[in-house]
């Protein structure tokens, strides 16, 4: 019971989309639960041979409170003596096929058009297989299949039902192998749990039901190296989906049927918590388009990703110029990474809330399951190497303008810098056409004023009006030109004017973004030639820190605890995010306790269609809290 419980918990907190509620007359079926703050206190109802019910009250206290012998054992057993079906997802199959009211009676059956009077509806089950006893033939084993789901699953929503009622709980988890994402079972158990609640209590599931006891082992096995110390994150590589009828994982065969056939966890060195500066962890949602909702934008994404896989994976091949098996691994990347594409196609749902950032994220995941930790250092090199040596006569040339010229040259170099984005088709072919193309080229791109979302004038009247910021947390974006000739120029501007700054880059690499041990380098040599940087390095009022994350998107419920720490101690009050990755797909409507700024250039000719600009549109978003 122990392991069950800490497994539970363990996907409740660490799991983004580990949980969902099941609608199956809605457009979209799984409708996915952000990752609470407060899990507790909830009911789980434990579905294998029989039921368990236990009262999760916090980590360590629990008690089992009830439990029914009818549970998947008997569904399985008498399903094996009605329709000598043997295994057990073959009886689900049987079910999926069935019609249960051939077999079962229902209201109208008995009541016939009196039924409204009872303020029941004609059509739920009255007796279950109550039509045998009268019928004089036999019943498909479909049909029975499907009845004997249906009487198995009702018992148990009404049985959890009454437990979370009479304890007053409003959440009920289903674990256990039973459910199996079967929709059948899902909409019985949820439809029993709406209609004996009248709707007070939530029926939830889980995508990774069937793990709870594992996980809960492993985790009570590596107590002495203290787990709770370090977060947890699901691999989509390894990872087979939701309902997923074929996973990739490569080189397994799938030897059975069943749900689910992998779970790979990896572990994340340091702990992850919410920016302390989110206005309402529990309704944060960082993405800013559901891709499971949206079939259009859905359909032009994964096609987007599946066109730009080819270049990946030469991109793959070419940064190991000197490992003779760089190609062969490429093309398993290619291979691995389009299944998954077409599995998402099928089953949106399969791995939680599908999002550009989740597609992302698996391409990251995909590439270093075949050893490709950093395609893109190479160009990164080259790239910090040229725009280092045109530091200095940007900032001279940044210093000979006026106050509020330079502000708005700034801005405009901030712009210019995100531009080099080769994550970005409409960039990419550009750079890899156009070697010459450099900051000055980046800044004739940019839409001209009035931007596509643009509250600069209310940026510079906080500027002129308001009091300098006590500290700034920057969210860098790429690395080349972006850091080194857009952010570091603005990162120089506030701390003249007396602003602590914290520059965050990512801790792992993904696609051409900076991360932190190369902030490390490049702030190195900007101080070598930067007096101003320099000095508040020294006196560290310039601190370089890692986000915790290795995605080219940004989740700030899951940021490095160091950082969080850092925010507080700091009393920061302006956030800055930049970047499309970072700024529009995800965070675009993040409400935050403090002023933020959240900059980006549209360079993706789609979504500038649909935000209603043209590409290289560009976003300048000032926000303050309402007080």
């Amino acid at each position: 019971m122990t392991c069950l419980i800490k497994g539970c918990n363990f996907l409740l907190r660490n799991i983004p989309h580990e949980v969902f509620a099941y609608q199956k007359d809605s457009d979209t079926e799984f409708r996915f639960q952000t990752n609470h703050p407060n899990i507790f206190p909830y009911l789980l109802v434990n579905i294998g041979s029989g039921v368990s019910i236990v009262k999760v009250e916090s980590e360590d206290k629990f008690e089992w409170i009830g439990g029914s012998s009818i549970g998947g054992g008997t569904f399985w057993g008498l399903g094996a003596l009605l329709t000598k079906t043997k295994k057990f997802d073959e009886l689900l199959q049987l079910a999926s096929k069935g019609q249960h009211t051939n077999v079962d009676m229902l209201v109208k059956d008995v009541y016939g058009g009196a039924c409204q009077t009872l303020g029941l509806s004609g059509n739920l089950i009255a007796s279950s297989f109550g039509k045998s006893t009268t019928a004089d033939k036999e019943f498909s084993k479909e049909d029975m299949a499907k009845s004997l789901l249906h009487m198995i699953s009702n018992d148990i929503g009404q049985l959890a039902c009454l437990y979370a009622k009479l304890h007053n709980l409003n959440k009920i988890y289903f674990g256990g192998f039973f459910i199996r994402g079967h929709p059948v079972t899902m909409r019985t158990i949820t439809f029993s749990i709406n209609f004996f609640s009248k709707g007070e209590v939530q029926a939830l599931f889980l995508r990774h039901e069937g793990y709870l006891g594992a996980i809960g082992a492993f985790l009570k096995g590596a107590e002495q190296d203290n787990p709770n110390q370090y977060s947890w994150g699901e691999n989509y590589a390894g990872s087979s989906g939701l309902m997923s009828t074929s996973p990739d994982v490569y080189p397994m065969q799938r030897s059975r049927s069943g749900t689910f056939d992998m779970f790979e966890m990896d572990r994340l060195e340091r702990p992850l918590v919410n920016l302390p500066l989110l206005k309402d962890p529990s309704t944060y949602i960082p993405d800013t388009v559901d891709l499971t909702d949206d079939a259009m934008a859905r359909k032009y994404w994964l096609t987007c990703f599946e066109e730009a896989l080819d270049g990946v994976a030469k991109r793959a091949a070419a940064s190991q110029p000197d490992s003779v098996d760089a190609p062969e691994r490429a093309e398993k990347f290619r291979q691995k990474y389009w299944n998954k594409l077409q599995t998402l196609r099928q089953q949106p749902f399969a791995y939680g809330t599908l999002t550009v950032r989740s597609l992302l994220d698996t391409r990251e995941h995909c590439l270093n399951e075949f050893n490709f930790p950093d395609p893109y250092s190479k160009v990164k090199q080259k790239e910090n190497g040229i725009a280092l040596k045109c530091f200095q006569s940007v900032i001279e040339s940044l210093d000979s303008l006026g106050w509020e010229e330079r502000q708005f040259a700034l801005v405009k170099g901030l712009l210019a810098g995100n531009v080099f984005d080769w994550g970005a088709k409409a960039v990419s072919d550009v750079l890899e056409c156009e070697p010459q193309f450099g900051f000055e080229e980046a800044k004739s791109k940019l839409q001209e004023r009035p931007w596509l979302e643009d509250s600069y004038s209310q940026w510079l009247e906080r500027l002129k009006e308001g009091p300098p910021h006590k500290c700034a947390l920057i969210f860098a974006d790429n690395s080349g030109i972006d850091i080194i000739l857009g952010v570091f120029p603005f990162v120089r501007e506030l701390l003249s004017r007396g602003t602590e700054v914290i520059l965050a880059c990512n801790s792992g690499p993904a696609l051409n973004d900076v991360t932190y041990s190369e902030s490390l380098i490049v702030a190195e040599r900007i101080a070598a030639m930067d007096p101003v940087i320099q000095s508040a390095l020294r006196e560290e009022k310039l601190l370089l820190v890692q986000t915790g994350s290795s995605s080219p998107c940004l989740d700030l419920s899951r940021l490095d605890k160091g950082l969080a720490v850092l925010v507080r101690e700091r009393k920061t009050d302006l956030v800055i995010i930049e970047g499309m990755g970072r700024a529009i797909h995800t965070n675009y409507y993040a409400a935050l306790k403090c002023e933020s700024l959240k900059l980006a250039v549209i360079k993706n000719s789609w979504l500038a269609d649909r935000l209603g600009g043209k590409i290289f549109s560009v976003i300048f978003k000032y926000e303050v809290p309402c007080k």
